[in-house]
C-alpha cells in the first residue's frame, strides 16, 4: 500500500509549507538544515569535481581508482576517518578514442562509441558492411560465415523510427502507430530467428570467422539517448552506434548500396587489479557496536559521466557525512557511509562488505541506500519489515515539511528482488531501505546512457536529499529502540530473497 506516513502515524502532523519551519526545537535538526540547505552546502562543488574532473568510474578503471582516492582525501580534510577497503580484483581497462566514419557511398562521421572492456584497433581499419541474412537453417549459416572476414558485422535489427514512443502515441494517426509497431516487431522477430541458428556462442563464431568489428545499438526510446554497457567481444572491437546512425548503416547494407566504414578505436587492457569500497565512519559514543549505514555505489558505466547513476548518490552521502560531522559529530550509534564498487557487475562491493562484516549486519539499526539521483527523494518502501514504519514515522516527524511533504511511503511493502545495494542487507534479513527518486525520467534518459552528464543535475534536489539523509541518520542513531527485523508474510507463497555468492574477481 503506497501511502503517506502522516495519515497512519499520529506522530506526523501537517505543517504549512514555508522556508525553514521546524516541527520541533531539536537543535541538531536545525544545525543539519543550516549546513545542508543554505550556502554552506558543498554539493555543487563536490558534484562538479566528481562528474567533470574525475568523470565516469567504470569498475577498476583509472577513473574509478581516482574517485576512490578523492573520496578518502575529502573525508580526511573534514576530519572523518575513512578507508579504502579491498573486496577483490577486477579487470582494469582504459578507454581511448572511438572514431567511426562512413566512407561510402558518401562520407559521414558516425555517432559511435566502443563499449566497455572492448578490444581496440592497432591502426585504422576499413571494410564493407554485412548484415546477417535470414537463412534457412544452421547449415546455411555455416556456409555464409566466411563472408564476414574483414567486414563490419551489423548484428542487431535497426529501429524503424528513432522518435520517442510517447511522440508516436501523442501525435501520430492510430494507423501509423500500428504500422510502426508491426514493422518494429517484425524486425525483432527476425533477429530472434537468426540468433537461434547461431547456437550458444554467436558472437564468438563471428570473431572466429574473422569479422573486423561488431556493430550494435541499444536505444533508450528517448530522443538521442542510447544505453551504453559492456562489450560482448573478446578479440575484435564492439562498437555501439546511435539509433539513427545504426539505422543508416543497416539500411544501406540491406539495400545493397555498398556501405564502407573506417574505424579507429583505441583501448588499453590493464589486467586484473585490486578494487575497493570506500568506508567512512563516525564512531558511536554510547552504542558503538550498533550501526546506521548510509550508502551509494561509486562505480558507473562510462558512456557519459555517470552523473545520476550514481554520482549524485555518491555526493549526496559524502555531503551527508560532512553535515553530520559538523552538526552531530558524536553519534550515539556508529554511523557508516559506504561508497560501493562493482554495483553494476551485480552488487559486488556491497555484497562483499556485508559478507566480510557480520558484526555490522548483526548490529545494524538501519541501512539507507540511494541510487538514482535525477530528482528529489520522493518514495521510501518499508521492504516488508513490519516494524519499520513506526520508526520512520518518528524520524520523519522531526524533518521540516519542505522535505517531508515530498515523500510517499509503501507500508509494509515487500522486499525487492534486485535493484541496488540495499539488497545486500535485505537478503541477510537486515533492515535496508532505498531512498528513491523519480524513476521513469531516470530510466529513459539517464540510466546507463550516453546522456548521463553533469547538466542533468538538480542541485536544489541534491541539497534536499543530502539533508534528508543526514536527518534520518541522526534520528536512527538517537532512537532508543532497535528497528525490528520482523518480516511480513509475503503474498502468493513468496519467500524472502536470499543472498547469492559474491563474485570477487572478473574472471577474465
Amino acid at each position: 500500500m503506497r501511502s503517506r506516513l502522516s495519515l497512519l502515524i499520529p506522530a506526523l502532523l501537517a505543517f504549512p509549507l514555508s522556508a525553514q519551519q521546524f516541527p520541533t526545537e531539536d537543535p541538531v535538526i536545525k544545525r543539519i538544515w543550516d549546513e545542508g540547505m543554505t550556502d554552506k552546502s558543498q554539493i555543487a562543488r563536490l558534484a562538479q569535481v566528481l562528474m567533470d574532473s574525475i568523470g565516469p568510474r567504470l569498475t577498476a578503471s583509472p577513473g574509478h581508482q581516482s574517485a576512490v582516492q578523492w573520496l578518502q582525501n575529502m573525508y580526511k580534510s573534514w576530519g572523518v576517518p575513512a578507508r579504502g577497503e579491498r573486496y577483490g580484483t577486477w579487470r582494469a581497462w582504459r578507454r581511448g578514442m572511438t572514431h567511426l566514419d562512413l566512407i561510402a557511398p558518401r562520407f559521414r562521421t558516425l555517432d559511435a562509441i566502443m563499449l566497455a572492456w572492448s578490444p581496440g584497433t592497432r591502426a585504422p581499419v576499413e571494410g564493407d558492411v554485412v548484415v546477417i541474412p535470414d537463412v534457412a537453417d544452421s547449415a546455411a549459416l555455416d556456409a555464409w560465415l566466411p563472408a564476414v572476414r574483414g567486414k563490419f558485422v551489423v548484428w542487431m535489427p535497426a529501429e524503424p523510427s528513432c522518435r520517442a514512443p510517447e511522440s508516436w502515441e501523442k501525435l501520430a494517426r492510430p494507423e501509423s502507430v500500428t504500422r510502426w509497431k508491426a514493422e518494429r516487431d517484425a524486425l525483432r522477430a527476425g533477429f530472434a530467428r537468426q540468433s537461434q541458428k547461431f547456437g550458444r556462442n554467436p558472437i564468438g563464431r563471428l570473431e572466429a570467422a574473422g569479422a573486423a568489428a561488431l556493430l550494435g545499438t541499444l536505444w533508450s526510446e528517448g530522443w538521442g539517448v542510447d544505453k551504453i554497457f559492456d562489450a560482448a567481444t573478446r578479440t575484435i572491437p564492439h562498437v555501439q552506434l546511435s539509433c539513427e546512425d545504426y539505422g543508416l548503416v543497416y539500411r544501406l547494407a540491406t539495400n545493397k548500396q555498398g556501405p564502407k566504414l573506417r574505424l579507429d578505436a583505441r583501448s588499453e587492457d590493464l589486467g586484473e587489479v585490486p578494487v575497493f569500497n570506500v568506508v567512512a565512519e563516525l564512531k558511536g559514543s554510547e552504542k558503538p557496536d550498533e550501526y546506521v549505514v548510509l550508502s551509494a555505489h561509486l562505480d558507473s558505466w562510462d558512456g557519459a559521466s555517470g552523473a545520476t547513476d550514481n554520482g549524485t548518490g555518491t555526493v549526496m552521502m559524502l555531503e551527508a557525512m560532512r553535515i553530520l560531522k559538523q552538526a552531530y559529530p558524536n553519534p550515539k550509534r556508529t554511523i557508516v557511509v559506504g561508497h560501493w564498487g562493482g554495483e553494476e557487475q551485480g552488487l559486488v562491493g556491497s555484497g562483499a562488505f556485508a559478507e566480510d562484516h557480520p558484526e555490522i549486519i548483526k548490529g545494524l539499526q538501519v541501512a539507507m541506500n540511494q541510487d538514482n539521483g535525477t530528482w528529489r527523494v520522493e518514495y521510501i518502501r518499508m521492504m516488508g519489515f513490519t516494524g519499520a514504519a513506526e520508526h520512520f514515522g518518528r524520524w520523519m516527524s522531526k524533518v521540516p515539511p519542505e522535505i517531508e511533504n515530498l515523500v510517499d511511503y509503501d507500508i509494509p511493502g515487500v522486499p525487492e528482488r534486485g535493484g541496488s545495494d540495499h539488497m545486500s542487507f535485505i537478503c541477510r534479513g537486515a533492515p535496508g531501505f532505498r531512498l528513491q527518486a523519480n524513476y521513469p525520467d531516470y530510466r529513459q534518459y539517464t540510466w546507463h546512457t550516453n546522456r548521463d552528464t553533469y547538466d542533468k543535475l538538480i542541485f536544489d534536489d541534491l541539497k534536499n536529499n543530502a539533508t534528508l539523509a543526514a536527518m534520518l541518520a541522526y534520528q536512527a542513531s538517537e532512537d532508543p529502540d532497535r528497528v525490528s527485523r520482523d518480516q511480513r508474510t509475503l503474498p502468493g507463497g513468496q519467500t524472502w530473497p536470499g543472498c547469492g555468492t559474491v563474485r570477487r574477481s572478473s574472471g577474465r
